[in-house]
């Protein structure tokens, strides 16, 4: 398991990660789609499959989780989210990198809320490769140069 950076949470929300996703990850339920999308973005970043499929919908969850050393994620962007009763939703843009390749994971996911605790069901996942160039915006986000910043990795 890859260790968390002790003061910023791995989901972009400028909080410290015990008091945002941490506290998913250490058992606390997640109040709202958006928080449990949250902390399974970290816990991909952390390497934390079994939280991942114990916050899959069982009638989608994968058998098992493989890790992927190859995959960097950078940034997590929430573009909508909400709920109506048991039913929620997040669409979000979560940039990686493999290798020296940038790409964008743009999906609307679906939650199910079953005895007071949010469920993953599932996603349109849609993947966009990025090539940025080396003067523009760095696509992790810093307000940095891309040459200044994740260019020099």
């Amino acid at each position: 398991m890859k260790q968390p950076d002790r003061t910023a949470c791995p989901c972009g929300s400028d909080r410290p990660f015990a008091g945002c996703c941490g506290r998913y990850h250490a058992g606390a339920l997640a109040p709202t789609p958006e928080a449990l999308m949250r902390s399974r973005y970290s816990a991909f970043v952390l390497d934390l499959a079994d939280y991942l499929l114990a916050t899959w919908h069982p009638s989608s969850r994968p058998s098992s989780l493989e890790p992927d050393a190859a995959t960097t994620w950078k940034r997590l962007e929430v573009l909508e989210s909400g709920e109506e009763g048991e039913r929620g939703w997040v669409h979000f843009r979560a940039t990686f990198r493999e290798g020296r390749r940038w790409s964008v994971l743009e999906e609307s996911s679906r939650f199910v809320r079953e005895a007071g605790r949010w469920f993953y069901l599932d996603g349109n996942p849609d993947v966009h490769r990025l090539k940025p160039g080396r003067n523009t915006p760095c696509p992790c986000g810093s307000g940095r140069k891309f040459k200044a910043c994740c260019g020099q990795e």
